[in-house]
């Protein structure tokens, strides 16, 4: 069968063609940048289309010719247009897919109550534009607990580094929580089935207090939870706070608040029925299966690595951009080099400075960046698309050039990148800081902290360099006959 993923980048996307190509699906993906799939182990078993959702053009190109296609796009951010971009997007898609014999959107649980969050909203908005246009099946899905999702991270982190919690009251209204794999399980199954409208999808109901204690069991974790009237608008104002315990940014945690402060759980009556093969596994399972991904390094993809309406910018030599240019000798081979400088950032941090960094990253999260904590999926392994702390990988070609593009908050556009150069028997590193300021104010945060970007940009090539010779000696010393 001949399907289309929209939304291949993102977290769900990311994990389904896969599955759909180990079926012997051919599968087509619409990117902006095709660049954002390379590395990826699928990469080249698919067709790439480039454009987006809001162009009509490329997304004729996309369809043309599909027996389905995949309809897993929509924003969490906190942009107030958020809702008009959605809803361009679905129309648009919609008009061109309306000869396609089945599209498949996965969509969210909408609580019974009469105000639903604009997020909530907007998604069921989506749906109603693709079934009014499309014959469709809409799978709405509560919290999706998988390693790397949102809402595991939120539940996660949480749990881990509060030991007392002092909660609204809306943690003990029922959530209705779903594995990734079941997720994944519905969304491949409904190409064998005929569009079949809305399907509620969902594994136990829980409270959003009981999710955090099952984690605190799984992890023998002991935590104190109580949960506070405060007042239901109040609540989602202080979801910021999220931003600051989480690697979660506040323009997301806020929406995935809004998502829990009403009863939300599923009429899976209808699932079952037209999935019978289909068991959804407990949230207590999922949890394990999420952990131990983690504990191994087996993250297949992140909440973060989807880009969501950010543009990805081209670097150009331009009047007006400050660059810091560094460079450095050494025997080792290049590949030596890219290891030490591609695996930094996540858990095992930024060689040096490390203090200097972490407080950048709290500065950057109480301005509502995303600070340090978002971390990496993969400790040895960079993906163009990821994000690495508060980067965002734009290239990420070994052994030869790692670019990463600033997400903090700056007044401005940054990037820091590496670039391994042959020179005789050796490679130069050479080390780039770039920043092209946004008006007077990015001319002084620039100029302002050039004394202390030139003592840590120094001091983190020279560590790199130290730490390739190391990596390389210890890898010599260990393949030694």
């Amino acid at each position: 069968m001949q399907v289309l993923v929209t939304g291949a980048t993102g977290y769900v996307g990311g994990r389904l063609i896969p599955r759909l190509l180990e079926r012997g699906h051919e599968v087509r993906v619409l990117v902006r940048d095709p660049r954002r799939i390379g590395g990826r182990p699928w990469a080249g078993q698919v067709n790439v289309i480039a454009g987006n959702l809001l162009d009509a053009a490329s997304v004729q190109r996309a369809v043309e010719g599909v027996d389905a296609a995949y309809y897993l796009v929509h924003s969490m951010g906190a942009n107030e247009d958020f809702a008009a971009l959605d809803r361009k997007a679905a129309t648009t898609f919609a008009a061109a897919a309306d000869n396609v014999a089945h599209v498949i959107y996965l969509g969210g649980l909408l609580p019974t109550v009469p105000h639903v969050s604009a997020h909530l909203r907007s998604r069921a908005e989506v749906g109603a534009i693709l079934h009014t246009f499309c014959r469709t099946t809409e799978f709405r899905a509560g919290p999706i607990i998988g390693s790397g999702s949102a809402s595991f991270e939120m539940v996660r982190y949480l749990t881990e580094r509060l030991p007392v919690m002092v909660a609204p009251r809306w943690i003990l209204n029922e959530v209705q929580p779903v594995a990734i794999r079941d997720v994944l399980s519905y969304l491949i199954a409904a190409l064998d089935r005929s569009p079949l409208g809305i399907v509620d999808i969902g594994g136990d109901r829980l409270t959003f207090k009981q999710m955090m204690q099952e984690y605190a069991d799984a992890r023998n974790l002991y935590r104190i939870i109580i949960p506070v009237p405060v007042p239901v608008r109040l609540s989602l104002i202080g979801a910021n706070w999220v931003g600051l315990v989480t690697p979660i940014p506040n323009d997301l945690a806020v929406p995935l608040v809004e998502g829990v402060v009403d009863p939300i759980v599923a009429d899976t009556t209808r699932a079952h029925s037209e999935f019978p093969e289909i068991q959804p596994i407990t949230y207590r399972k999922a949890l394990d299966l999420a952990i131990r991904r983690i504990q191994s390094g087996d993250v297949e993809t992140r909440w973060s690595g989807a880009l969501g309406g950010a543009v990805t910018y081209e670097l150009m030599d331009v009047e007006g951009m400050a660059q810091e240019v560094r460079s450095i000798y050494t025997d080792l081979p290049p590949q030596a080099l890219f290891k030490s400088f591609s695996t930094i950032g996540g858990d095992r941090g930024w060689l040096a400075w490390e203090w200097a960094w972490k407080i950048r990253g709290v500065m950057d999260k109480a301005v509502g960046g995303p600070g340090l904590r978002r971390g990496r999926r993969d400790p040895l392994v960079l993906l163009p698309g990821e994000a690495l702390d508060f980067w965002r990988v734009e290239v990420a070609d070994p052994p030869h050039l790692l670019r990463l593009r600033a997400e903090m908050k700056v007044p401005g556009r940054a990037w820091l990148q590496w670039e391994t150069v042959p020179e005789g028997s050796g490679t130069r590193l050479v080390q780039t800081a770039l920043f092209t300021p946004t008006g007077f104010l990015g001319m002084l945060y620039w100029y302002s902290l050039y004394p202390v970007h030139k003592v840590i940009f120094s001091a983190l090539i020279r560590a790199i360099a130290r730490d390739a010779v190391y990596m390389y000696d210890r890898h010599s010393s260990t393949t030694a006959p």
